[in-house]
């Protein structure tokens, strides 16, 4: 189905990064010493206290750029509108797919896959369902330490 395992994740940590940006001229002797600072919570985390890794499991949305292993961000506090990729919490299992909101008038939601190998769920009014949060970025490891 492919599945998401949930994880707390602590956003307090600040990394140096050296800016590199692309210079069309003469650069600037004191770009030697210029540094950034790339802060989690600033940069990447609107709300801490709402916001999940979630360690992606199977290949149901690798058409959408996400494969098994990466890791996602996920917050609880945005809202989701149709197309969003979402986290929910279904049959037992959470699972992560594209929000289909297209049908709501006829009294059911889709969650879709980015793979054509896997199947559309049909989410009905009386289903025990949750959208669990949203996804709002990807992290992918392509060296392991």
């Amino acid at each position: 189905m492919g599945n998401i395992k949930i994880i707390k994740g602590v956003f307090d940590t600040q990394l140096e990064l050296e800016h590199a940006g692309v210079r069309a001229g003469f650069p600037s002797p004191a770009d030697d010493y210029m540094h950034e600072s790339l802060d989690f919570n600033r940069d990447y985390i609107r709300h801490p206290e709402a916001s999940f890794y979630g360690d992606v499991e199977g290949d149901s949305m690798r058409e959408a750029g996400i494969f098994d292993g990466d890791r996602v961000i996920i917050d609880r506090a945005v809202e989701p509108r149709n197309g969003s990729i979402v986290v929910a919490f279904w049959n037992g299992e959470f699972t992560m797919k594209f929000l289909d909101l297209t049908h709501r008038a006829e009294g059911y939601i889709e969650l879709r896959p980015a793979n054509p190998d896997y199947p559309v769920f049909r989410i009905n009014a009386g289903d025990t369902f949750e959208i669990w949060g949203t996804v709002i970025h990807l992290i992918r490891t392509f060296e392991k330490l």
